[in-house]
């Protein structure tokens, strides 16, 4: 029974270690030139991506998260606070026309009521609380409001002060409905929402801020808040640690903070030199590493910190400077500006951020458009009758990570693709694989190669098992194990 005690063992420190931080997408929508919302949520799908920020509640939108999983937060636009703050009645037609008929399928978590409101040209910062509270209000005649949380998010010019971290501080002038906004929050359990853009403070004071020191390079010079003694490698912290300050004094130390936009261009005016593909890579691959791996602020070390970034398509239609409308981490027509390891967890360069791959050829994977049932079918298939090999898929070994359906089945699909002929037939699995020239492989896991005869798991040096099952382990020990996936993939999600 040693077994069973050593795997009791690791479910429980799973279970103590599975607070990690999110990392999400802005869908925003300012262009003429976008693709349509089912093709966008492909899209997402494509990258696994669980979390997705939308700016107002576009029935087509919406609709098209249906039964996708993902989760959704919605948002009131500034131009919509003062009926909603004038009436229950608004919101409440608002809420039965625009969620009610979409809820659940469509697992909407968060409504953002009002967005940077302090930057407005027109002042509408007094119609937040009244608006926030009508909200909260309709949620509850629906039920809902344990179910769907409230907030509004902020930019940082919300404060007066934000350097040194420690004197974190908000402007005087906003505190007639800050005060009674952080209230409602603790009230509810709901974030301080705040968009972070190290870039800005990088662009608008270069001989203060480092190129480096923006981007998380380890090269970066360390910065020492005077007052505290506290050390920050990058401005994404400082800048979350001067939020967290400011909160503390006003006695609200305990709002957990949740970053709603943060990002880097990908292209800029001539005198915006730093916003480049390679630089806005660069960043969003050492800001999914961080926040994944839990790596807190100096402030608060350890503590999960759940992001979003800014933002999916680059938008053309949005007014300023160029690189206002170069954001984007795609082209609208869907094609990659840069690639980024969502798991924080891949081989990237130091520098420029890339996953690291070296295989030349074609595989085979799933599609993004499969049904799940479709692909446990053809999962179960190549690692049944089709005679893969498909021990690398299983716990502990370099292929099981991430653990999803999509994934397992893009392994098994292109182990069997690869040996037999590498042809269009051989990746079919009845319309559920696709053939493709970028090379999936990740970290530890290497996938085969059409005309290589590179070994899938050549990068491990775990042994290899044939598979599990019931009759090879005492009941009690395979209850156990078979939980492990769920306790891991909690933890990764």
């Amino acid at each position: 029974m040693a077994h069973v005690a050593f795997v009791a063992l690791l479910f429980l420190l799973l279970v103590g270690h599975c607070l990690g931080g999110k990392v999400g997408i802005c869908y925003g929508r300012n262009a003429d030139d976008l693709p349509a919302p089912d093709k966008v949520v492909q899209l997402i799908q494509q990258q696994s991506l669980k979390y997705v920020r939308i700016y107002d509640t576009n029935i087509d939108v919406i609709k098209a998260f249906a039964n996708t999983g993902v989760e959704l937060m919605v948002g009131v636009p500034n131009s919509d606070l003062l009926p909603f703050a004038q009436y229950q009645s608004n919101v409440d037609t608002w809420l039965k026309n625009s969620i009610l008929p979409y809820y659940p399928a469509t697992m909407i978590t968060y409504i953002t009521v009002g967005a940077e409101v302090t930057e407005s040209p027109v002042n509408v910062s007094a119609l937040v609380v009244p608006a926030m509270r009508n909200v909260h209000t309709a949620l509850k005649k629906a039920g809902l409001h344990k179910k769907i949380t409230i907030s509004s998010t902020h930019s940082l010019g919300i404060l007066s002060r934000s350097f040194p971290p420690s004197a974190g501080a908000f402007n005087s002038s906003y505190a007639y409905f800050l005060k009674p906004m952080l209230e409602f929050l603790v009230e509810n359990q709901a974030p301080f929402m705040v968009d972070l853009y190290p870039y800005y403070a990088y662009q608008n004071s270069p001989s203060n801020v480092s190129l480096n020191y923006a981007l998380f390079s380890p090269q970066s010079q360390d910065v020492i808040d005077p007052n505290t003694g506290l050390v920050y490698t990058n401005m994404f912290d400082a800048q979350i640690d001067s939020i967290f300050f400011a909160l503390m004094a006003l006695n609200f130390k305990t709002l957990k903070i949740m970053v709603t936009e943060t990002g880097w261009p990908n292209k800029g005016a001539a005198k915006e030199t730093g916003a480049t593909p390679d630089n806005a890579q660069t960043y969003n691959t050492n800001l999914i590493r961080h926040v994944v791996n839990d790596s807190g602020t100096p402030a608060k070390p350890g503590e999960e910190i759940d992001v979003y970034i800014f933002s999916l398509f680059n938008e053309n239609r949005k007014p300023g400077i160029e690189s206002e409308r170069n954001w984007g981490l795609f082209f609208p027509d869907q094609s990659s500006i840069y690639s980024l390891d969502w798991t924080g967890r891949g081989n990237v360069d130091i520098m420029t951020g890339g996953n690291i791959t070296n295989a030349n050829g074609t595989w085979c994977v799933a599609s993004a458009n499969a049904s799940e049932t479709d692909l446990q079918n053809g999962l179960n298939w190549a690692c049944g009758p089709g005679n893969v090999d498909c021990s690398a898929i299983q716990p502990s070994q370099p292929c099981y990570q991430p653990d999803t359906l999509a994934s397992h089945a893009s392994y098994a699909f292109n182990s069997y693709y690869q040996q037999n002929g590498a042809n269009d037939v051989a990746c079919d699995f009845g319309g559920t694989g696709v053939r493709t020239t970028k090379d999936p492989s990740y970290d530890t896991c290497v996938y085969m190669a059409a005309g290589s005869k590179m070994s899938t798991t050549n990068s491990s040096n775990l042994p290899v098992q044939s598979g599990f099952s019931p009759s090879r382990f005492d009941k009690n020990f395979y209850l156990l194990f078979s939980m492990l996936p769920i306790m891991i993939a909690a933890c990764i999600v």
